[in-house]
């Protein structure tokens, strides 16, 4: 099996630049494209030990955060919707919003995926992907015949 390098997954796009769903995904209208989106930054670093990728989340619990792994593939995403009604002196209001974001990456194969740990705090998502120890040096020895 070939390695495979941590980078996030790519969105396929249409070759089409008219293609309509293409228009409002690039930055051709910025503002509107902010306001329907958000992409979190993200940092990936490689220690001897380790994986790490921060993730820029600032203003959204935690327990409104889902990590998944399915096979090769880690996924953070996250979805609030939120509502507000207001009866007041003869008026009503009512506001709704929604925010979501997903991000995938590829997991390497020297990944262990049983101790993969997440932590949040000042709105940084930090994931660590533990590598999994290599087998030790064989040490060479010679046997006896009895």
């Amino acid at each position: 099996m070939e390695d495979k390098a941590m980078l996030p997954t790519i969105r396929k796009r249409s070759s089409n630049p008219f293609y309509m769903s293409n228009l409002f995904d690039d930055d051709f209208f910025p503002v509107l494209s902010n306001m329907t989106s958000s992409m979190p930054a993200v940092n990936i670093k490689e220690d001897e030990k380790n994986y790490v990728l921060d993730l820029a989340i600032p203003g959204i619990d935690k327990k409104d955060m889902k990590i998944d792994i399915n096979e090769d593939v880690l996924t953070i995403s996250s979805e609030i919707k939120n509502e507000a009604e207001e009866n007041k002196d003869g008026y009503k209001r009512k506001e709704f919003s929604y925010s979501s974001f997903c991000r995938s990456f590829y997991i390497p194969e020297n990944v262990n995926r049983e101790k993969i740990a997440a932590s949040y705090k000042d709105g940084i998502l930090n994931i660590e992907l533990p590598k999994q120890e290599e087998e030790k040096a064989k040490i060479a020895r010679q046997i006896k015949i009895s």
